[in-house]
């Protein structure tokens, strides 16, 4: 029996789950928080999700960046990710809320996203 989450016909409700106020607050407040939903337009960058990762926006840590040897040649998929070449040394670093499976990559005054499958990190 589910006490007070249903709002039934009254003459099948005992008295006493009708006036809990767990059957009020189910019937006016909703269960499950609700997620804001922000309005795109395809082609179009959503500027929130821009403005937290956008590697061309933001500054290295002061303590967290390694350097890394990549192992394969990557080309990047869009303007937020960084090429590489087999071989070559970049530093590393990640930000707050990023996937896991991506650094942050700079060589020289270059900067993008990186996969980390495809470096082998040092220091």
């Amino acid at each position: 029996r589910f006490s007070g989450t249903f709002v039934g016909n009254a003459e099948s409700a005992s008295p006493a789950a009708a006036a809990s106020p767990p059957a009020v607050a189910a019937a006016t407040v909703p269960a499950v928080p609700t997620i804001p939903v922000v309005p795109t337009v395809v082609g179009v960058p959503n500027a929130v999700a821009e403005g937290v990762l956008n590697p061309n926006e933001v500054k290295p840590p002061a303590s967290g960046t390694r350097k890394a040897r990549v192992l394969y040649d990557y080309e990047a998929a869009d303007s937020s990710e960084l090429a590489l070449v087999a071989d070559e040394m970049i530093t590393v670093y990640s930000l707050p809320g990023m996937d896991p499976d991506w650094l942050i990559g700079e060589r020289g005054n270059q900067k993008g996203k990186v996969p980390v499958t495809y470096l082998e990190l040092l220091s």
